[in-house]
């Protein structure tokens, strides 16, 4: 087979599941309708790792926190220190989480394999400069360093620090 045409994939790490992954699908897909640039997975300053980040063409950057069930909410109280790391919050969930548990201070998203609905815009704190910066060189690393790996899977590219 072609290289060129080699359908590329990016790899599953195993850690979501079924309903996680789709809503990341669909919460992508509205990201991407509304102009954003999504990176899953990434990595933060924090030691934390981000389900979702979003990077718009203005350099405003959202963070999306996935939650498949009330359990895995009420199971994972991480989220507040994501906020250090963007200007809007977000949660995204699928149709089977009740809204009424997410906190008012955050944007929601419903969302199912296909698409996702913004519910509630989040309120917007402005990052400080050199916060910025560096989210967006992580941001833009992380991505490189994924698209050369499909590009070339078997290369020196491994996890980022």
């Amino acid at each position: 087979m072609n290289l060129a045409a080699k359908r590329l994939e990016l790899p599953v790490d195993g850690r979501q599941s079924e309903t996680a992954l789709a809503v990341a699908r669909g919460t992508a897909r509205l990201l991407h309708a509304h102009g954003l640039y999504v990176v899953s997975e990434l990595p933060l300053p924090s030691g934390r790792r981000a389900d979702l980040v979003a990077l718009d063409a203005t350099g405003t950057i959202w963070i999306v926190e996935i939650k498949s069930s009330i359990a895995d909410f009420r199971a994972d109280q991480k989220w507040h220190e994501y906020r250090a790391h963007c200007d809007r919050l977000f949660f995204a969930t699928s149709l089977d989480v009740p809204c009424e548990i997410f906190p008012p201070d955050a944007g929601l998203i419903v969302a199912d394999a296909y698409g996702a609905e913004l519910k509630c815009e989040a309120p917007e704190h402005r990052l400080p400069a050199a916060t910025r910066k560096a989210m967006m060189l992580l941001f833009a690393r992380a991505a490189a360093r994924r698209l050369s790996s499909l590009a070339d899977p078997e290369g020196p590219y491994g996890e980022m620090e």
